[in-house]
């Protein structure tokens, strides 16, 4: 299995006469782990919101042969589409073992939910093995890292057979290890499901990005490779803010026009 496709046409959000995203168009193919960049206001966060029905939109939003547009937000999520939120939402009161076993048990009617299983689901011990968790298991929530909250909202995605994954800022406030584990947290995920992730941290992206798509002003700036979007004169200009000026003659502590400079996300 290698997750399944998001096919996005014309896709429009507007907030009292202001055009968040604005016509976008994205193809992510299966068992891709594309990242959405963008500076501040970019639409990023709002086009998940769209194809998860957190707001209201139009076009069209087609995954797995179902058009998303006009469901319900707990249809799209039957469907295999799970989202994380900038901040971790978890139990912490329950330890790791019981955050996964109720996510896993969603469909699971009141009573069955009540009574003590006999052994661990599974689905469940895929999860902690794919999260580095297992050793954590019987720990509460509220006690893990911060990293380690987020690796656990991902497994409990994981547990409900999610295929396909949309992030927002996954490693946020992380440290560099918390940021490298994620990433590679997010390749093995990525063997066999779709991930879109909305980042900010551009050495994040480089690192472990297989596509990338830019957005600016609510539309699409540029899309392909880590090296193509990073070659491409608009997305410089756009992050810059000057990639077409010349350099002044005598300007000491002036950046290179090819360094990236990391925007902060929208809210």
């Amino acid at each position: 299995m290698s997750g399944e496709g998001l096919t996005v046409r014309d896709l429009r959000v507007t907030f009292d006469g202001f055009k968040a995203v604005d016509g976008v168009d994205l193809d992510i193919r299966p068992g891709d782990l594309r990242f959405l960049i963008g500076p501040n206001g970019a639409g990023k966060t709002t086009l998940v919101d769209a194809v998860t029905g957190l707001v209201k939109a139009g076009g069209s939003v087609r995954f797995g042969g179902e058009e998303l547009i006009g469901k319900p937000v707990h249809r799209i999520a039957r469907l295999g589409i799970g989202r994380t939120f900038q901040t971790a939402t978890v139990f912490e009161e329950l330890t790791v073992l019981q955050n996964l076993d109720i996510a896993a048990g969603a469909g699971r009617g009141p009573l069955t939910m009540l009574r003590r299983r006999k052994g661990v689901p599974e689905a469940v011990t895929r999860a902690l093995e794919t999260t580095g968790l297992t050793a954590l298991r019987d720990r509460p929530a509220g006690v893990l890292a911060h990293g380690q909250k987020q690796w656990l909202e991902i497994g409990m995605l994981l547990v409900q057979d999610v295929r396909l994954l949309l992030l927002d800022e996954p490693v946020a406030g992380m440290s560099h290890d918390e940021r490298e584990a994620t990433g590679e947290l997010l390749r093995r995920v990525g063997e066999d499901h779709t991930v879109v992730v909305i980042e900010h941290d551009m050495d994040f992206m480089r690192s472990f990005a297989r596509s990338v798509t830019v957005l600016h002003a609510g539309k699409v700036l540029s899309e392909g490779s880590v090296a193509e979007v990073q070659a491409d004169a608009k997305v410089q200009e756009v992050y810059l803010g000057r990639a077409s000026e010349p350099e002044p003659a005598a300007e000491p502590v002036a950046a290179p026009a090819s360094a990236p400079v990391p925007v902060a996300e929208e809210a």
